[in-house]
């Protein structure tokens, strides 16, 4: 079976000389220039820093490591600290064209109200997961009895924070009943590369490793 349509995406921050993430790559795909963006859980600001320098964004970030909202600060980005499961609420309807959680999601304690937010919050929102319906781990979990442990979930169960792990298919049965619109949606490989199976959910459950979901409200009739 042909399981990738394109090339990896690589890409190395001119800056840093290190690679950049496939998921960020992808969301900078979707996203269009000079647009506001609300970056939860933005880590070190890897994501910011991309979208500022290939798309011109209005960037912002909010970020419960102390020590990472330090390191953001100090590269010149606007990031606050806050957590996504309580600090959202207070943010106005539609203040920005994008609100974006990259592989975060799986490790708040109320992802179905995260999402309501993020969706309250842009216009759009782009959320990227890891995919825990992925053969590997089903393999993983069928031969050994054990929770799985692979470069895109290289932690211990014990010591892991993705306290709520999900398939594509569990995220698009929430995306339904939030009464979101895909308005596109991408799973890659652990290479980065693009499956060629874009209009088969249960593929890309099967074979795809991470999921970008591009959203927005649906229009009230």
């Amino acid at each position: 079976m042909n399981e990738e349509t394109r090339a990896p995406l690589v890409a190395t921050d001119q800056r840093t000389q290190r690679p950049v993430r496939a998921d960020h790559l992808l969301i900078a795909e979707m996203v269009a220039p000079s647009s506001r963006v609300l970056d939860v859980g933005c880590g070190d600001g890897a994501l910011l820093e991309l979208l500022i320098s290939q798309k011109d964004v209005d960037g912002r970030g909010v970020e419960i490591s102390r020590d990472n909202v330090n390191a953001c600060v100090a590269r010149g980005l606007s990031v606050i600290q806050g957590d996504a499961d309580q600090d959202l609420s207070g943010y106005p309807d539609k203040a920005f064209d994008y609100a974006i959680l990259s592989l975060t999601i799986q490790a708040t304690r109320q992802p179905k109200v995260v999402l309501e937010n993020l969706l309250r919050i842009g216009h759009r929102a782009i959320v990227s997961f890891p995919n825990f319906g992925h053969w590997k781990i089903r393999a993983a979990l069928l031969f050994t009895g054990r929770m799985p442990r692979t470069p895109n979930l290289p932690e211990t169960w014990f010591d892991s924070q993705d306290s709520h792990l999900c398939t594509i298919k569990d995220f698009s049965d929430l995306v339904a009943l939030l009464n979101a619109e895909v308005q596109d949606a991408v799973a890659f490989n652990s290479r980065g590369q693009r499956l060629a199976i874009k209009n088969s959910l249960s593929l890309q459950n099967l074979l795809g490793e991470k999921a970008v979901f591009l959203l927005s409200p649906r229009e009230k009739s």
